[in-house]
């Protein structure tokens, strides 16, 4: 059996009812020398985006903390599914490593049906390293100025206002059908192509009127005072915006969602390399530096307890998007 052919067994006998399980398979190399070499961490996503930026800042500290070279492979494409083939393919030794988020991991296997990688049978979860939480944000010529009047508002217009997304799939779309739902919001959806960037300059412009987006992609504009930001899609209010409401406190604790970043390995990696690098992820996290600016950037950093935990919570997560994302009608863009 050559090593494609091995691959391809530890993938295809994979549970079929969650995420993969760490084999008992013995890898190339002693797992306990691990690792000798430099690590390659998939992003499936392009230079510049929330999960290139915190993945850059986690950079430093895990080669430090591994010994070797953390060493960043951007692979982008079809809604992050490019980099997570790529990685899900990657052999089960510790030295490909895939950093998927909330849309890769539990919101595109609904989304891409006959996706050729399912990461709840392609990985193990190792851990969470980062949350970004959303914005409502709307345009400066939109006369609301807080939830409540968003909501009289556009009650008082059904149908008249729009508000845009990244696309149809996207966790900023699908957290906007969650705050309608909880609302009872009539409103048109305006996607849009290219990530949010072109669905903010229309915020922007005034040719649309609402949108859920990161908060880091936020940040420049608010800090500008180019864009109005009503609430944030968290539990608690950020220390960067001490004045802007979180939808928990608002009384709507069902919107709470974040983009999250994480890190996966394919099935079949030993478990004392699975160790290895959550205790890399964790020390990295928790470096006061990489926590700073982390915040400054409009996301918290936000390490799992344990492999097992991020797997019971990647579970959670697919399991709440899965039902937006059929209820919701959302389609690949």
């Amino acid at each position: 059996m050559n090593r494609r052919q091995a691959i391809g067994l530890l993938l295809g006998t994979a549970s079929a009812a969650g995420f993969g399980h760490v084999s008992g398979a013995v890898a190339a190399e002693d797992p306990s020398k691990y690792p000798t070499q430099p690590v390659r961490v998939i992003v499936p996503f392009a230079p510049g985006g929330a999960s290139d930026f915190a993945m850059r800042l986690l950079q430093a500290p895990m080669s430090q903390a591994l010994g070797q070279q953390v060493i960043i492979e951007n692979r982008t494409g079809a809604a992050g599914n490019v980099g997570m083939d790529v990685a899900g393919r990657g052999a089960p030794d510790g030295y490909t490593v895939f950093f998927g988020n909330v849309g890769t991991v539990s919101i595109n296997p609904t989304l891409y049906p006959d996706m050729s990688v399912k990461p709840d049978k392609a990985f193990i979860p190792v851990s969470n390293a980062s949350e970004t939480p959303s914005a409502l944000i709307c345009s400066m010529k939109f006369p609301p100025n807080n939830v409540k009047e968003l909501i009289e508002y556009v009650k008082a217009r059904p149908g008249k206002v729009n508000f845009a997304s990244p696309g149809s799939g996207s966790v900023d779309r699908l957290e906007m059908e969650l705050f309608r739902k909880a609302t009872g919001l009539d409103m048109n959806h305006v996607p849009y192509k290219g990530g949010a960037g072109p669905a903010v300059a229309d915020i922007l412009g005034g040719h649309v009127e609402l949108m859920f987006v990161t908060l880091a992609a936020a940040m420049p504009h608010v800090k500008a005072n180019r864009i109005k930001i009503l609430a944030l899609s968290s539990k608690e209010r950020s220390p960067i915006l001490p004045d802007v409401p979180s939808v928990a406190e608002l009384g709507y604790p069902e919107l709470v969602a974040t983009s999250w970043q994480g890190f996966l390995v394919p099935t079949g990696t030993p478990r004392p390399i699975v160790d290895k690098l959550f205790q890399a992820i964790v020390k990295a996290a928790s470096d006061p530096t990489v926590k700073q600016r982390l915040i400054d950037g409009g996301s918290t950093a936000s390490a799992s307890e344990s492999p097992e935990a991020y797997k019971a919570f990647i579970e959670k997560e697919t399991a709440r998007w899965t039902v937006v994302v059929k209820e919701s009608g959302a389609v690949p863009d």
